[in-house]
């Protein structure tokens, strides 16, 4: 491995290190109501799209970056959808209104 492919995995390191305070912070709190799914999804889909142009490339710090990075976005994807509670609240909200409307 070169000093150049050393340096991007260092980097990609970093990179998907990033993620992780967030994703331990939902996890303890059991909260994704602040997660933007716009934002992860949009994380998501730019992190497949770099793997699979690593994969095509054959470059080992994209490929190992973007892997650990895709690890991290969908465990906060799987977070937002387990832990959201806002989706809660207004489900509980609509059956309300529904039930009053009887």
């Amino acid at each position: 491995m070169t000093a150049i492919q050393l340096l991007g995995m260092a980097a990609g390191s970093i990179s998907a290190v990033t993620f992780l305070p967030q994703v331990i912070k939902t996890w303890k709190t059991k909260s994704a109501d602040d997660i933007s799914l716009l934002m992860f999804t949009f994380a998501t889909v730019s992190v497949v799209m770099w793997l699979i142009y690593g994969i095509i490339l054959r470059d080992v710090p994209i490929i190992y970056t973007n892997s650990l990075v895709l690890i991290c976005s969908l465990i906060m994807l799987y977070f937002k959808f387990r832990y959201s509670h806002k989706k809660d609240k207004e489900v509980n909200a609509a059956k309300e209104i529904l039930n009053h409307e009887d």
